[in-house]
């Protein structure tokens, strides 16, 4: 009875079921597959020569000088900071009620500038601190030096979240150009046994190929660029052995954990043996990745270099 009264309707719900399974990620599970480590690969001298070049824990101590913080906070916030005056915002809307429901339809829109408005100014010194974890001096210094609150009275909000963002852009540079790695010690190291801790699936066709110069006998890629840059590898005959390094092979940084995609051994005209940690992002210049990225990069190669 409830089929004869959806009928009529078949094709309007197929569309919608359709439509909202079509970004569900369905794996068939005849095409799933456990991923198994290549143990010639895996116990040969190569990879074991690559992993003594990369296994080895850090630590880090950040060196800058709270003047040099200042000042360059006080330029940035003069050049950077663009805050308007804050503005009402009204509208008036026609609402038309039918049997088929509620339409609204835009008919006029006034902004009116609050520059004449009073009110309480928050607490930007304990805003500043809360989200870059200087000292209340350094703020107040890096406020009242720059000039800038004037600004700050005509739109408070706006003022305190670029001011934010402006000196903790200026922070990650500081800490990356003053950043210290060192060795933590020959026994501080990543196990190359872990390898064995997890186990790893992937799905046919759909994000794994098989491999026969990976230390598993299959890649499980997690985008496409990963894929392309896996059957690269696969292709190259001067590539001896690689590793995609497992997410706890982590690197601190003082922005969050940094983790390299790649591992590589290339063998340079069957002389030289070169080992590589590779990204996989496309591009890794600084206008083609966020901030945060960029510098945890940066963290990452001196790292490897202690």
């Amino acid at each position: 009875m409830i089929l004869k009264q959806v009928a009529e309707h078949k094709d309007a719900i197929a569309a919608v079921c359709k439509k909202v399974s079509g970004n569900l990620n369905i794996k068939p599970a005849a095409d799933k597959r456990v991923v198994s480590l290549n143990k010639e690969l895996f116990l040969g001298e190569d990879f074991k020569a690559l992993w003594d070049q990369i296994k080895y824990k850090t630590t880090y101590r950040v060196d800058f000088e709270t003047e040099v913080l200042i000042e360059k906070c006080c330029d940035m916030l003069q050049q950077g900071l663009n805050v308007s005056a804050a503005k009402l915002l009204y509208t008036k809307a026609k609402v038309s009620v039918s049997e088929g429901g509620v339409d609204a339809a835009e008919t006029q829109r006034l902004s009116v500038l609050t520059s004449t408005a009073k009110e309480q100014l928050p607490d930007i010194v304990t805003y500043l601190q809360n989200r870059t974890n200087l000292t209340r001096k350094t703020i107040v210094e890096i406020l009242t030096r720059s000039k800038t609150l004037e600004t700050f009275k005509k739109n408070p909000q706006a003022y305190m979240e670029d001011a934010a963002k402006i000196i903790s852009s200026v922070m990650r540079l500081l800490i990356v150009d003053g950043i210290k790695y060192t060795k933590l010690g020959d026994s501080e190291y990543y196990a190359q046994e872990l390898f064995n801790s997890e186990e790893l699936t992937g799905y046919l066709a759909r994000n794994m190929i098989e491999s026969h110069r990976f230390v598993y006998n299959y890649v499980v890629y997690d985008s496409e660029n990963e894929r392309d840059f896996a059957e690269s590898f696969e292709r190259n005959e001067s590539v001896k052995v690689y590793a995609k390094l497992p997410d706890w092979f982590k690197i601190s940084t003082p922005l969050g954990s940094y983790n390299l995609d790649w591992a590589v051994v290339i063998e340079d005209n069957g002389q030289n043996k070169l080992y590589f940690g590779v990204e996989t992002k496309g591009n890794i210049s600084f206008d083609s990745l966020r901030p945060t990225e960029y510098y945890k990069i940066q963290c990452g190669e001196k790292h490897f270099e202690a």
